[in-house]
């Protein structure tokens, strides 16, 4: 891993939009946040927001829906995304683990992998936590891993000017190609080790979590707490939606007057009643609490954990944050730990 000096982000930014579609999360109009396009001759400071984005990266490789396929009547046409090269621009460490934790879930997806293979990964280190984040005992943050991005940028603390970029892969490489930057001095992997230290006081020893993790896994935690836990979901999919980990969806097949018929994959959610029914009506987890349980064993799953080499989840806190009934990430750990 190379580091450079870096003056001013936004400047590299530049660089990166004059050959590829740049997206940064900024604040827009109604005091929100969301990803923009960047264009080269757009020189706003580069300011990562303080809270993750309330939309991860992940529909930028996995489209909330998409045609697969079409049937003439006689012969299937694959439907293939047209894919131009583009660059994500200050993604926090926990989005890109999550990036990296969908890249082996899809990866034998041909729609995934053209756009994942077309896309430049710019993290950013954060020097402090977001409100209700966790992602220090997780081990999917503050700073980001060197396999899940391209480039990382790397803030100084608040005493000092200017920025680090740690040159990670060899796309990162090839993409800072005409642009001069200085060599940075020896010291800045000790900086950065300060960084997760301050971020990991910040978020202190979230016990709730730890525990909560541990009985789910030892099996410790009963029906009638699932079912508790069932009562306060509204089967509105705002956790599905804003995790960056989650990839159910469902296949919606239509036919056409001329013989002819598409499918196409639209994003679905494990909370919604009828997600695992079979085709006989018979429905394995017809329990609102029986979906519950389901999700969250995904989440923090040993399985899963085994499969994918990180827990389903990343500790951003947007299921916190977006859950109508408080059974996000805490709101579930804290009810399952003190029933």
């Amino acid at each position: 891993m190379q580091a450079y000096n870096l003056l001013r982000p936004q400047d590299l930014r530049a660089h990166l939009a004059r050959e590829r579609r740049v997206y940064e999360a900024r604040p827009d109009e109604q005091g929100g946040v969301h990803w923009q396009l960047v264009s080269s001759q757009d020189c706003t400071p580069f300011a990562p927001p303080r809270e993750p984005p309330p939309f991860s990266a992940k529909s930028f490789f996995f489209a909330e829906r998409e045609l697969l396929f079409r049937f003439d009547g006689g012969q299937f046409y694959s439907a293939m995304p047209q894919v131009q090269p583009q660059a994500l621009f200050g993604l926090q460490a926990c989005d890109l683990q999550a990036v990296a934790y969908q890249d082996r879930f899809f990866a034998d997806d041909p729609h995934y992998q053209a756009r994942r293979q077309a896309t430049l990964l710019i993290g950013v280190d954060c020097l402090h936590s977001c409100s209700g984040g966790f992602c220090s005992i997780l081990d999917s943050g503050p700073t980001v891993r060197g396999r899940h991005a391209d480039l990382i940028l790397m803030p100084h603390d608040e005493t000092h000017a200017g920025w680090l970029l740690l040159v990670v892969s060899d796309a990162g490489r090839k993409a800072l190609q005409g642009l001069s930057l200085p060599k940075a001095p020896d010291g800045w992997r000790a900086e950065r080790a300060a960084h997760r230290a301050t971020v990991a006081r910040e978020q202190g020893e979230q016990g709730e979590i730890v525990e909560g993790i541990a009985a789910l896994n030892a099996g410790e935690i009963s029906h009638v707490t699932w079912d508790s836990l069932g009562l306060r979901c509204l089967g509105c999919s705002g956790c599905t939606s804003v995790c960056p980990t989650c990839s159910c969806y469902a296949p919606v097949d239509q036919s056409s007057a001329d013989g002819g018929a598409q499918r196409e994959r639209v994003w679905d959610s494990c909370l919604y009643q009828g997600f695992q029914q079979e085709a006989s009506g018979h429905n394995p987890s017809a329990a609102a609490g029986q979906r519950v349980q389901r999700f969250w064993s995904h989440k923090f799953g040993n399985g899963f954990k085994s499969r994918f080499e990180d827990y389903g989840c990343v500790g951003c806190g947007r299921c916190d944050r977006v859950c109508p009934g408080g059974i996000g990430a805490h709101g579930v750990m804290q009810r399952v730990t003190r029933p």
